[in-house]
């Protein structure tokens, strides 16, 4: 963990983000995003690796570790982080940029190539569903939707009492850890219960599934569709890379069907034997596979 440099930036967004930056600025740049409910630390087997020759910028994304955690839902909705991370490649003097994006770090990065691809020149993605795609199978795929109701839940207000009576440790060891390798998180738990026990994280973590605006039905729900989605939609035109841990059990692998159709310059690499949190589960793997795909397309 000492292969980077944890840099406080103030960003004209309105927060301050802890921002961890390794390799040389004369590298090509590449940004990557974490998801709930981690940090930067998400990266922390690829940032040396790619560190080699690129100029990596990993963030601790607002509401979580010790990024600034703004009150209100409405601070998450998921054009403010796709704001902090334009101003932050401006702060940091970065023009185009690879950005690369895990779980909620991935809803941001597409909607962020979708909406800027003079800053975006290529795109990775790994295990966090194309918005359409995922809109679409909460409402036509049952096994998805089922799997997508730990969402609901964490829209309901009361999970921050249950939390709060539980503590986040008594979180981490009923809840968390049932979703990947017992083995592999052990020896992470004091930096995640650091992370988690800062002043409103959990709330401001959880606040970025109450600003969404995907829909997600109940099991037994039959709400109206939404006519966009089955309106043309613009596509992804940037090469793009998609790693997908194929043991994921909240979003399931039916979010790679069609994603050819939305994205013109696509590679899918899957991780058999991967979960969600594919990029320290099989860190070998996903690193192998970024630094393969980049090499292939001159950096």
């Amino acid at each position: 963990m000492s292969d980077f440099e944890l840099q406080r930036i103030p960003l004209p967004t309105g927060v301050e983000l802890d921002v961890a930056i390794a390799g040389s600025p004369a590298n090509p740049a590449i940004i990557l995003l974490h998801g709930f409910p981690e940090s930067h630390r998400t990266w922390r087997h690829q940032i040396p690796a790619l560190a080699r020759d690129h100029y990596v910028i990993a963030p601790d994304q607002r509401g979580f570790a010790r990024s600034s955690k703004p009150e209100g839902v409405e601070n998450y909705a998921p054009a403010r982080p796709v704001a902090d991370l334009l101003a932050l490649a401006d702060h940091i003097g970065v023009g185009r940029f690879t950005l690369v994006g895990h779980d909620w770090g991935g809803a941001i990065a597409w909607m962020a190539a979708l909406q800027n691809p003079d800053r975006i020149s290529r795109l990775v993605i790994v295990n966090a569903p194309h918005p359409l795609v995922f809109q679409r199978s909460l409402f036509d795929d049952a096994e998805q939707r089922a799997a997508s109701q730990y969402i609901r839940a964490f829209r309901n207000p009361d999970i921050d009492r249950h939390i709060a009576a539980l503590g986040v440790e008594g979180f981490f060891d009923t809840t968390f850890v049932r979703h990947a390798d017992p083995a592999l998180l052990a020896p992470e738990r004091a930096a995640y219960i650091d992370e988690w026990s800062q002043p409103g994280a959990m709330t401001a973590m959880l606040n970025w599934y109450r600003a969404s605006a995907i829909q997600v039905p109940a099991i037994d729900e039959n709400p109206e569709r939404p006519a966009w989605l089955d309106a043309p939609f613009p596509p992804i035109t940037q090469p793009t890379l998609v790693i997908w841990g194929m043991q994921d059990k909240a979003l399931l692998p039916s979010q790679l069907d069609g994603l050819d159709a939305l994205v013109t310059d696509l590679t899918i690499v899957r991780v058999e034997d991967g979960g969600h949190f594919v990029p320290w589960d099989k860190p070998e793997a996903v690193t192998a596979a970024m630094r393969e795909w980049l090499a292939a397309r001159g950096g």
